[in-house]
């Protein structure tokens, strides 16, 4: 396969037909703990495209060059979730450092992307799926930029129902609930455009 196909169907396949947040329902807890302003979102957002990518890359190099030929692969979870709590710390050690607005605005999502099931399902998503190592780069990367696609679209929702007289019931988080549930119904029309079967 020519490499920019390979590229186009992999950005396709994961930012739009297996987006994480609306095909797999993971990582639900930020997108709608950190939808609510667009700033804290795209924060949020490339975050976790860079802990995806990432703890992906680190994982397939350790399944591949430890756990495998040491008939270890058991140890898999284990050591995936070892990796993202360590990229995550030096993620949070970094924001509070060099960008304290960004670390502030986080909060305790910043944290829970260690527990975050959208890290690890990619992590194990690319060894299930037997990917090779170019393909675990390019497919955990868009499976971030699909996330952040998410929070984007929802902070948006969310802020422009802020403006808007909206009944009092449907305020806040059921509203978000809602939207993310018809959002998750147009992402799925597109399910058929999957190129990792």
């Amino acid at each position: 396969m020519n490499f920019w196909v390979m590229i186009i169907s992999t950005f396709i396949t994961a930012v739009f037909s297996e987006n994480i947040v609306f095909y797999y329902t993971y990582g639900i807890c930020p997108f709608l703990g950190v939808s609510q302003k667009s700033k804290t979102a795209i924060g949020m957002g490339l975050t976790v495209i860079l802990v995806i990518t990432l703890s992906s890359i680190l994982s397939y190099i350790i399944y591949t060059y430890l756990l495998v030929p040491f008939e270890l692969e058991y140890l898999q979870i284990l050591l995936f979730i070892l990796v993202i709590a360590f990229l995550v710390q030096l993620m949070e050690i970094l924001l509070k450092k060099f960008i304290p607005a960004l670390y502030k605005g986080l909060g305790i999502y910043l944290p829970l992307v260690t527990t975050n099931c959208a890290v690890l399902g990619t992590a194990n998503a690319v060894i299930t799926k037997g990917l090779i190592f170019v393909d675990t780069v390019f497919y955990s990367l868009f499976i971030g930029v699909g996330f952040l696609l998410a929070l984007i679209l929802m902070a948006g929702i969310r802020e422009r129902a802020e403006k808007a007289d909206v009944p009092k019931s449907f305020k806040g988080l059921p509203l978000a609930l809602i939207a993310a549930g018809i959002m998750a119904m147009a992402f799925s029309g597109l399910s058929g455009l999957n190129f990792f079967g």
